[in-house]
């Protein structure tokens, strides 16, 4: 059997877990052999030290029914990135979908700390994980991409454009990472189109990461349990949900209409009619200006 993405490739940065993870995983059950990256290996732990490996998202895009290749790399480093796509330039002669999704920020900001009380080497250490390594990696990944026309690149961030341009997020740090990545993907958007390819930013709604569970101290199996802590978490979505927005999009050869757009993975269940992995579609930017955020009780009806 063959998916709509047999024969593409696809480098998702910084797929060891969260979106990455549930994004490679989709792109590999429509098919693609996906590249993934990040600082997590079995030999060896990032600095969050948790669990979770490149290996083993590689082995999830397999069992999908793609094809993943786990390659180590921090994405700062210059000479990782460029070695890393002459690898996939070796091996593939082609990339179709590149996935900028690093971001390593968990443990580098403080809610709700301004600027002048903020860690500074913390939060400057935010940006360049943040923004920088997407840089990096666009730098080096884009002359491969554009060998072909009909290439697709993905910034991921949190928040659409419309929600983060009226709501301070966190603190001044992850304000601004958030608010740079969106406009990487405009000025991607800018330098692609006239190119033969497009760019987009995508964002998540509260997404069910491993992190996030384990913030609730619940499993995905038992997630709901998390509800009596935190109502709110009802419109919450697998990581797996972004992931197929990603392969949609990746999918569509109508995909240059979204050029330079700011996207959602609940926006883009309405136009694609995929749904999460429960049969679910939450809209979960739409439910935080209209329902949490207006301070109205948790009332996920018409949202998911």
């Amino acid at each position: 059997m063959t998916g709509p993405l047999d024969g593409k490739v696809a480098l998702v940065a910084g797929a060891t877990r969260g979106a990455g993870r549930g994004i490679a995983v989709e792109l590999g059950a429509a098919g693609a052999t996906v590249y993934v990256t990040g600082r997590s290996t079995r030999a060896r732990r990032s600095e969050y030290d948790r669990p979770e490996t490149i290996e083993d998202t590689a082995d999830l895009v397999t069992e999908a029914g793609g094809r993943g290749i786990a390659v180590p790399a921090d994405h700062l480093d210059h000479s990782a990135v460029r070695h890393l796509v002459d690898r996939i330039a070796g091996e593939r002669g082609r990339l179709d979908v590149l996935v900028n999704d690093i971001w390593g920020g968990e443990n580098l900001f403080q809610w709700d700390t301004p600027v002048w009380e903020h860690d500074l080497a913390g939060g400057l250490r935010l940006l360049r994980l943040a923004v920088e390594t997407h840089a990096v990696t666009s730098h080096y990944a884009l002359p491969l991409l554009l060998r072909r026309p009909g290439g697709l690149v993905v910034e991921i961030t949190d928040g659409t454009a419309e929600y983060n341009r009226d709501t301070y997020r966190v603190n001044f740090f992850y304000d601004l990472a958030k608010a740079s990545v969106l406009r990487m993907a405009f000025a991607l958007g800018h330098e692609l189109g006239p190119r033969g390819a497009t760019a987009v930013a995508l964002t998540p709604g509260w997404m069910r990461s491993e992190i996030m569970l384990d913030t609730f101290g619940v499993r995905e199996e038992n997630w709901r349990d998390a509800l009596a802590r935190e109502p709110h978490f009802a419109i919450s979505e697998t990581p797996r949900f972004t992931g197929r927005a990603v392969a949609a999009l990746a999918a569509d050869p109508d995909v240059a209409r979204f050029n330079g757009q700011s996207l959602s993975s609940g926006g883009l269940a309405q136009v694609y009619g995929f749904t999460d992995l429960d049969g679910s579609r939450p809209d979960a930017w739409r439910y935080l200006t209209e329902v949490q955020d207006a301070g109205r009780p948790a009332d996920v009806t018409g949202y998911r």
